[in-house]
């Protein structure tokens, strides 16, 4: 019986063509869990690019993704993930950023990059050079803070709300609205040892289940 989807190509072969084509753009590859990642030096980055689209037949870029290293130096890796359609393969390249130094863009290659280098601008704060339009594209205006790092607070740093005072829409640094609450993990089976609200107005009952009433009890 065949797959009810279609087989990507072998992996065979790939890491020496790609080594042999690249040269010391390449880092290092490797290839883990069924799948082929290219570490391209980040200043060689659109000749590699370049490439591995014409010479290795890698026609799509589907996506890139940024990933936060923290304990790393440099901390931030961009991955571009590749589709060749000939070859029914994909491939993955990766490029060591910081927060500082700007990641050659690869807009001149596959114009949609503009939008992917922006989300990954936008969440992890790695610069592209060459982009004409680096703007956040998911967060709000004047947000600050970059929510993908693993160093923002799950809170965030900043509200917005409504103002009736000011009749607009104001920002104010996070606060609480509450303390946490304290919460017990018993079984579900087992009942609270503190009261519900709205449980004080129920009538105590008796332990051990109610014995049923007879027939002739039943009042008609």
């Amino acid at each position: 019986m065949s797959a009810p989807y279609p087989k990507y190509a072998s992996n065979e072969g790939v890491i020496d063509q790609a080594a042999a084509l690249l040269g010391d753009r390449l880092v290092r590859a490797r290839e883990e869990v069924g799948e082929i990642a290219l570490h391209i030096r980040p200043e060689a980055l659109v000749e590699a690019m370049t490439i591995l689209r014409d010479g290795l037949a890698y026609q799509q870029l589907m996506e890139i993704a940024g990933v936060d290293w923290p304990d790393r130096d440099p901390r931030f890796e961009v991955v571009y993930c590749l589709l060749s359609v000939t070859r029914n393969h994909r491939l993955r390249v990766h490029v060591a950023a910081d927060d500082v130094t700007p990641v050659p863009s690869v807009t001149s290659i596959w114009p949609v990059a503009g939008w992917l280098e922006r989300e990954v601008y936008d969440m992890y704060g790695v610069l592209f050079a060459g982009n004409a339009d680096l703007r956040r594209i998911l967060t709000d205006y004047g947000f600050k803070g970059h929510p993908q790092r693993k160093d923002f607070p799950l809170t965030g740093f900043v509200e917005l709300r409504y103002s009736e005072e000011h009749k607009r829409v104001v920002y104010e640094p996070v606060k609480l609205a509450q303390d946490f609450r304290s919460f017990d993990f018993m079984s579900p089976w087992e009942g609270a040892e503190y009261v519900l609200p709205g449980d004080e107005k129920a009538e105590p009952e008796a332990k051990g289940a109610p014995t049923p009433l007879k027939a002739d009890e039943v009042k008609k």
